[in-house]
């Protein structure tokens, strides 16, 4: 613990959370503006395995991979893939950060809320296994394996609620923080 918050400390001012979040933000932005659409331009409209909060099976990967042709699960591998390999990682320090910085303002961070800032790491280390398996199984089809797309499945799930948990907990420091600033202007 002392680590994490020593770190958290030394790299949660508001410049460099600021960047942070900035370049977190236009990695992002480019991937559903550019790399997302170029790839999902294969897809018959479906949903690309990195959108879908749910999870998928097997016969929804067979699909996709089908549907995108060879084409598309080369977009997907050298475009879409690449790009997404760069956000995990700037996902979990930005928001990680970001979360620190205002834990700080609210004189938690040396408590045990500062273990809240590990969320977005965990969502970004599921998102980096998720992209494991999508590379895993983009190179093996035609020859998917069940097993496989189950662990990347249950890696997509497990991104999408460790995002879905930090941002409704950013929400609920964003708002004690900005009910503790009223209440100090009010006094």
């Amino acid at each position: 613990m002392k680590h994490l918050t020593k770190f958290i400390e030394k790299n949660s001012s508001g410049k460099k959370v600021l960047g942070l979040f900035i370049l977190t933000n236009v990695v992002y932005t480019f991937m559903l503006t550019v790399t997302i659409p170029k790839t999902m331009e294969f897809s018959n409209g479906m949903k690309l395995l990195d959108m879908m909060p749910t999870g998928y099976n097997l016969n929804y990967v067979n699909e996709l991979f089908t549907s995108l042709g060879e084409n598309g699960r080369l977009t997907y591998l050298t475009n879409q893939i690449p790009v997404d390999m760069i956000y995990p990682l700037l996902f979990g320090l930005s928001y990680g950060l970001l979360l620190g910085y205002f834990l700080k303002k609210l004189n938690k961070l040396n408590s045990q809320y500062m273990y809240l800032c590990l969320i977005p790491i965990i969502a970004g280390i599921a998102d980096y296994l998720e992209n494991i398996g999508i590379i895993i199984m983009l190179k093996s089809y035609p020859d998917l394996i069940e097993i496989s797309v189950k662990t990347t499945s249950l890696f997509s799930l497990i991104k999408s609620i460790s995002t879905t948990a930090f941002f409704v907990i950013l929400i609920i420091v964003l708002t004690i923080l900005g009910l503790k600033t009223i209440n100090k202007t009010n006094n």
